[in-house]
C-alpha cells in the first residue's frame, strides 16, 4: 500500500442544534487503499461521508480530498469521486447502457469516449449480456454491479460504497468483493466502504475505523487493531494436530510464553501472552505433525466490533 495521504480530516465535526453527529474526526485515508467505516446507525459514518462528498458543510473543521477543500471546492472534488449509495437507482424504463449514456452526458464527455467507456465497464462488471435490456428486469445484484459501472464513468480516483453488498446472495457478494478488491489493487483507486457486514469488510479492507456516537474510537490494520483492543489480555489459539499425543502437547507447552493448555474434543486450546503461531507450526512441522486447523479465537473483527459496542472501550 502507499503512504500518500489522499484523504485527510482535521477535527472535523458536525452539529445538529444540540446533537453532535461527528466530533473531532481528525482521519488520514491513503492512495489505493481500501479503508473501512464500521459502526451502528447514528454513528456518524453517513455524516462523514456526505462532508467528504461535499454534500454537507462541516460545523468546524476541514475536510481534504486529494488537495481540494470538500466544502469550498465540491464541484472539483464531485470529478474525482464516485459515489455508489446504498440504494442505487437507475431509469428503470431504460438499458443499462441507456443509463451509462446518461451519466457520461452529466459529466460532458464526449460521445466518442462515452460509448467506449460503455462498452469496457459493461464488460468488467460483468453485464455486457444485458447491456440492452431494460434496467427494472435487472436483479439487485445487477443493479449494484451496474452502480460500479456508473460510478467508474467519469474515471473517479476514489469511489465511496454505501452497504454495496446488502441484500446480495452468496455468488453476488463475492462478485462484489472481487470487483472492489481489483478496482483498489489493479486501478490503485481508493476505496471507502461503509458497511455493518463485518466477516465481507474484514476480508478485503487494508484498515477500519470504528465509529460510535461520533466519535473515531479505533483505527488501524484489523490485526493491529485486535492488538491495541485486546493490549494485556491472554491470545487463545485453536489448533488440530495428527496424531493428537502426548508428546505434541509437552512439545507446545515448550514454548516460551504459554500460560495454559489444554485438549476439548480433539482440539488443542492454547493460551499465550505473546504471538506464538509462527513459532508453533515450524515446530510441529519439524517434527512431522500434521495441521489440520489453526484459528485464533477473540481477536477477530467481530470480537473487535462487540468489544467496543458493549461498552467496554
Amino acid at each position: 500500500m502507499m503512504d500518500k495521504v489522499i484523504i485527510k480530516t482535521t477535527g472535523l465535526t458536525k452539529k445538529y442544534g444540540d446533537f453532535t453527529a461527528v466530533d473531532n474526526l481528525n482521519l488520514e485515508i491513503y492512495e489505493g487503499e481500501i479503508f473501512g467505516l464500521l459502526g451502528p446507525n447514528g454513528a456518524g459514518k453517513t455524516t462523514t461521508l456526505l462532508m467528504l462528498l461535499g454534500l454537507t458543510e462541516p460545523t468546524e473543521g476541514t475536510a481534504e480530498v486529494a488537495g481540494c477543500d470538500a466544502t469550498k471546492e465540491t464541484l472539483r472534488v464531485k470529478r474525482i469521486v464516485g459515489y455508489l449509495p446504498d440504494n442505487v437507482g437507475f431509469y428503470e424504463d431504460m438499458t443499462g447502457r441507456e443509463n451509462l449514456r446518461f451519466t457520461g452526458q452529466l459529466n460532458g464527455l464526449e460521445p466518442d469516449i462515452i460509448e467506449e467507456r460503455i462498452e469496457k465497464l459493461l464488460e468488467r462488471v460483468k453485464l455486457s449480456d444485458v447491456r440492452d435490456k431494460k434496467v427494472g428486469t435487472y436483479s439487485r445484484g445487477m443493479k449494484q454491479r451496474l452502480g460500479i459501472a456508473d460510478t467508474l464513468m467519469k474515471d473517479p480516483k476514489i469511489i465511496i460504497l454505501d452497504e454495496p453488498t446488502l441484500g446480495l446472495d452468496p455468488e453476488g457478494v463475492r462478485e462484489m468483493l472481487d470487483l472492489i478488491t481489483e478496482l483498489s489493487k489493479k486501478d490503485n483507486r481508493t476505496i471507502i466502504i461503509s458497511s455493518h457486514l463485518l466477516h465481507q469488510i474484514q476480508k478485503i479492507c487494508d484498515r477500519v475505523g470504528i465509529f460510535v456516537k461520533g466519535n473515531l474510537l479505533a483505527i488501524g490494520p484489523i490485526e493491529t487493531l485486535g492488538e491495541k483492543v485486546f493490549e494485556n489480555e491472554p491470545i487463545t489459539l485453536e489448533i488440530e494436530v495428527l496424531p493428537l499425543d502426548g508428546k505434541v502437547i509437552e512439545m507446545i507447552n515448550s514454548i516460551n510464553g504459554i500460560s495454559d493448555i489444554k485438549t476439548i474434543e480433539g482440539k488443542v486450546i492454547i493460551q499465550s501472552h505473546v504471538e506464538i503461531r509462527k513459532e508453533l507450526v515450524k515446530l510441529l512441522s519439524q517434527n512431522d505433525y500434521e495441521i489440520r486447523y489453526l484459528k485464533q479465537r477473540g481477536r477477530e473483527l467481530d470480537d473487535i466490533y462487540s468489544r467496543y459496542f458493549a461498552g467496554k472501550e
